[in-house]
């Protein structure tokens, strides 16, 4: 199996970290959280040989999807987020794009489970529930590689924050604990906002932890 790279584009107001991971030598990438113009996401990427095979979301706020619309049209890929993740992706309130000034929604082809993996393009990653950021805030595992697409739950000596609809610190915290601290010290974190980590890291230098 193909060693798994990632790029990183930093896009909004935000300044909202879109990654994409691809197999080493292969042309198929997998989107995560497109924080906005999507049109310049697919420009980037086809110009670089890629297809996007499907696009992923660690949660439904407004600076992480506010690209997928376009994306998605652009593209054809398909859009997955975790189940409990629903309400906010599709209420513009609740996402706070409304109050943001550009009401969006999006509504995910395929609502997936805690623990569900899924394969796209030979890539498998484990959907990990967890809730704080959002009530549906998850993180996607790519076990082989050690590689964390945290979204908001976690970031480099800090977590996401709490005080927006559907957020809970004591419900964060515990995700993070129970979740992620578990994993291997080694796991590369990548966060929604900011530079990497790793699992070793936030274990030993994270103040909310």
């Amino acid at each position: 199996m193909a060693e798994l790279k990632i790029g990183r584009i930093v896009l909004g107001m935000c300044q909202t970290n879109c990654y994409f991971v691809y197999e080493e030598g292969k042309n198929k990438a997998i989107v995560f959280d497109p924080a906005d113009k999507g049109s310049y996401i697919y420009s980037g990427l086809t110009d670089k040989g890629f297809t996007v095979e499907a696009i992923l979301l660690t949660h439904g706020h407004f600076d992480h999807i506010w690209g997928v619309e376009e994306l998605k049209e652009l593209s054809g890929a398909k859009v997955y987020a975790c189940e409990d993740e629903k309400e906010v992706c599709e209420n513009a309130a609740v996402n706070v794009s409304k109050g943001a000034g550009r009401a969006c929604t999006v509504t995910a082809d395929f609502y997936m489970k805690d623990g569900e993996e899924i394969t796209i393009a030979d890539m498998t990653c484990k959907v990990i529930a967890t809730p704080g950021h959002t009530k549906g805030s998850c993180c996607f595992y790519f076990e082989s590689d050690k590689i964390l697409i945290s979204g908001d739950t976690l970031f480099q000596e800090s977590v996401g924050r709490t005080d927006l609809p559907t957020g809970s610190m004591s419900a964060l915290v515990r995700s993070i604990r129970e979740k992620l601290l578990p994993l291997p010290e080694e796991v590369k974190v990548y966060p929604g906002h900011g530079e990497s980590t790793t699992i070793g890291h936030e274990k030993n230098y994270n103040p909310f932890l």
